[in-house]
């Protein structure tokens, strides 16, 4: 049975959640669960959102958002190993005004009904000016370039396109398409997972996709901007994850000097987001050596 899953990762966002929750068409709340893991244990607000429907596992830390979505991916496959997790990031939501003909919880099970053999689904993404974000990614790995698709195709004849990634902030995934229960990467805290999982599984053969018939609205970085320092420290760790792991030799050593220039530059002009990248790269290579001297 495919029944709809939304998994959220709250972190100090009990009010957005909470906005998002009001978005779900009222006659359908009951077609579907949220699951909310809690990264944030001092945000007492979002015991406020429990209802029959609404569960929240709490994290007793921050965890950060790839470990937290896999706390919730395998809780949920628990009750339904044939559900759709629906990952939503706290600061999106739906909009009517986007014209969609039926709910999105009946558009996704009709969705998957058809279309059985994707595994991995992206929606459109829109920011609150009615402007395309996200549909999709382009992953070269010539390079390891990637980029944003921020338009739809002119001919859309299809329920969907294929695409090498999609953007973790609305993301479905099929759990019927899965013999184990689909993780994110543990060396990710922040920013990039949602690259490296769509990677990972595709090189396995499962097919990543983006559909125009779902849509929701996306409040870019409402809760990474509220620490630049942090956001740059992950961001950074982060980014030199990915080139290590997708990169060539060449283009991960012509990275790290470049940004190592780039903090350099920051940190005489903007000493916040300075600071973030020098302790993000710290931490990335402090982890990177620390994993070649442990013993199992």
């Amino acid at each position: 049975m495919n029944e709809v899953y939304f998994l959220v990762v709250n972190y100090n966002s009990s009010d957005l959640i909470a906005r998002f929750v009001s978005s779900i068409v009222k006659e359908e709340e009951n077609n579907c669960q949220l699951v909310i893991i809690n990264n944030s244990p001092e945000d007492k607000e979002i015991s406020s959102l429990v209802k029959n429907n609404i569960k929240i596992i709490e994290a007793k830390d921050n965890l950060g958002f790839g470990k937290a979505c896999n706390l919730g991916l395998k809780w949920i496959a628990k009750q339904n190993k044939e559900a759709i997790v629906w990952l939503i990031n706290p600061d999106a939501y739906f909009n009517n005004n986007l014209e969609l003909a039926i709910s999105p919880i009946n558009v996704a099970t009709a969705f998957f009904k058809k279309h059985s053999d994707v595994s991995i689904l992206g929606t459109t993404v829109y920011n609150s000016s009615g402007e395309i974000t996200s549909a999709g990614g382009t992953f070269n790995p010539e390079n390891a370039q990637l980029d944003i698709v921020d338009c739809l195709p002119e001919n859309l004849e299809k329920d969907y396109y294929q695409t090498d990634w999609v953007s973790g902030c609305s993301l479905l995934i099929n759990l019927s398409r899965f013999k184990e229960v689909p993780q994110f990467s543990d060396r990710f805290f922040l920013y990039y997972e949602d690259l490296d999982f769509c990677l990972r599984y595709s090189q396995q053969g499962h097919k990543i996709a983006v559909t125009h018939l779902l849509k929701v609205i996306h409040d870019t970085s409402t809760i990474t901007n509220r620490n630049t320092l942090q956001k740059y420290r992950h961001i950074t760790q982060s980014y030199l994850v990915y080139i290590e792991k997708y990169g060539s030799k060449k283009i991960f050593i012509i990275t790290n000097i470049r940004m190592l220039l780039n903090t350099i530059r920051l940190l005489i002009q903007k000493p916040q987001q300075g600071f973030g990248k020098a302790i993000g790269i710290y931490e990335y290579w402090q982890k990177r050596f620390l994993s070649k001297h442990t013993i199992d």
